[in-house]
């Protein structure tokens, strides 16, 4: 199972110098798991620099793979690694979903570099 954070979701949707780094786990759908809160920063993102139509395009490539809300289980484990790794409340959510699943996490976000059960690549 994979969890892309969403610096990789956004790499690969501009075909930025890592996209093929996570181009794999994001085109394995099956064993795709996307927290809602990815959803909600990817969206939020595309919005901005682009337009809705744009935004919501690659929310539709990201429901390819199994969304998941944020359960209280989830939510709880996020606040402890908030806390223990001084890392924000959604990089936080992320990282605790990927754990419940048993997934790894493909992040390009510095915080994640020397974490367990995490593929990292250094932002170009």
């Amino acid at each position: 199972m994979n969890v892309v954070d969403s610096s990789a979701w956004l790499e690969y949707f501009i075909d930025g110098p890592n996209a093929d780094f996570f181009s794999s786990p994001i085109e394995d759908v099956k064993n795709l798991v996307v927290p809602t809160v990815s959803l909600y920063e990817v969206f939020k993102k595309v919005l901005a620099e682009k337009d809705e139509a744009e935004a919501f395009k690659t929310i539709a490539q990201m429901k390819q793979g199994h969304v998941v809300d944020l359960d209280e289980d989830t939510a709880l484990s996020a606040a402890r690694i908030s806390i223990e790794n001084r890392i924000p409340m959604a990089d936080s959510i992320i990282l605790a979903t990927a754990q419940f699943h048993k997934a790894t996490l493909w992040t390009q976000d510095e915080h994640f570099k020397d974490m367990a059960g995490v593929k990292f690549r250094q932002k170009k």
